[in-house]
């Protein structure tokens, strides 16, 4: 299964925020979406990071509440791990895992497309392990 069919089923739309906004903004953002990470960009298409839940912690337990007031940009990771569309779920779980990363925005041609969280990717192998278990049961019960 492609990544492109994962964004079919859950669509494309990215939560993005511009890195001078506090990290108070971002975690009302992340809040108020019950998602765990944001993209920054200052125009919506172009990638200058991305800000976890995990950031947030690691910058709370290293600088404490002040961050809060601090820009996203003091905290956000600037070097993000995309993929593009027709990449495989087998090959973004390996990168995930590889990289320790939960959330890999997709791009195409330079252009911020969707995100992947690991929990897709979770249920696209799972639905592809039902479609495989399906296929096995209705082979042998027709053998």
């Amino acid at each position: 299964m492609q990544i492109s069919q994962v964004l079919r089923r859950k669509g494309h739309e990215v939560a993005t925020i511009d890195a001078a906004e506090s990290v108070r903004t971002a975690l009302a953002l992340l809040a108020e979406r019950r998602i765990g990470a944001l993209v920054v960009s200052a125009d919506g298409e172009r990638i200058d990071g991305i800000l976890s839940e995990r950031d947030i912690a690691r910058g709370l337990h290293e600088h404490g509440a002040g961050l809060l007031a601090e820009p996203i940009s003091s905290v956000m990771t600037a070097e993000v791990h995309t993929c593009s569309p027709s990449a495989s779920v087998h090959e973004l779980a390996q990168t995930m895992t590889d990289r320790r990363v939960r959330h890999v925005p997709v791009v195409e041609e330079g252009r911020l497309v969707g995100i992947v969280s690991i929990g897709d990717v979770v249920k696209a192998r799972l639905d592809e392990l039902e479609a495989e278990r399906a296929s096995l049961v209705d082979y042998i019960q027709t053998a």
